[in-house]
Formats: C-alpha cells, structure tokens, sequence
C-alpha cells in the first residue's frame, strides 16, 4: 500500500468518528441501501462507511459486537491479500494485528474486529 494522501487521511478520521458514534449509541454501521446505478461493488453508493487508498476501497458494516470491513480494488479486478491486510491495519490502527481475523476471497478480502477493540474516541 502506498502512502495515504491527506485527504484519504481525513476521510480515515472520519470513517472511523462515525463508526465509534454508531457503538457508542448502540446503533448498528449499516450498509446503504443497494443501489445498482452506483456500480457493482458493496459499498460503491456513497456512505458514511467507506471511502478509498489508492486503487483501492474500503467498506464497513456490522452489528450487535462485530465489525466487517471489506476491501476491493476499485477496478474490479481480484484483490491481493496483503495490501487489503496493509489497509486493514491502517484504518484499524491501534487494533493490535492478532485481534484482526481475516477471511480472504478472490474479489475482496474480508476483515472482522470487535467494537470493542476499537480505539476509543478522545473526549
């Protein structure tokens, strides 16, 4: 994975700052609903869960105490473990890596930590 520029830094922050406010009121971090004009891919509507690094994007869901982050290249082709794992760890940092369990596929690779896991927000 390259380097982030500052705007994918900036759209980090704020991917996670809307996720730790979905834990903290309890409320599930939903997908938006399908909509087929925005493309093929989970997650190529615009949302509050996702946002992209380079060529590639990222989206995440979850409910009750699981979050899922699914990473894809944003040109569909089949999407290398270690730069989605690169990525992982980037938008997941402060996750220590062993508590990030990893369901690779061919298209996407597939990324599951407990909310609680996450960082918690500055007061």
């Amino acid at each position: 994975m390259r380097e982030p520029n500052a705007a994918e830094e900036v759209r980090r922050k704020v991917v996670i700052a809307a996720i730790q406010d979905c834990v903290a009121r309890c409320q599930p971090v939903k997908l938006p609903p399908f909509d087929p004009s925005a493309g093929n891919a989970i997650g190529a509507e615009p949302n509050p869960f996702n946002g992209h690094c380079g060529d590639l994007a990222y989206q995440f869901e979850g409910e009750e105490d699981l979050l899922h982050l699914i990473v894809t290249r944003m040109d569909g082709e089949p999407c290398p473990l270690g730069p989605a794992q690169d990525l992982a760890l980037w938008l997941l940092e402060g996750v220590p890596r062993s508590l990030i369990w990893i369901k690779p596929s061919p298209l996407a690779q597939h990324f599951y930590v407990g909310h609680d896991d996450l960082p918690k927000r500055a007061p």
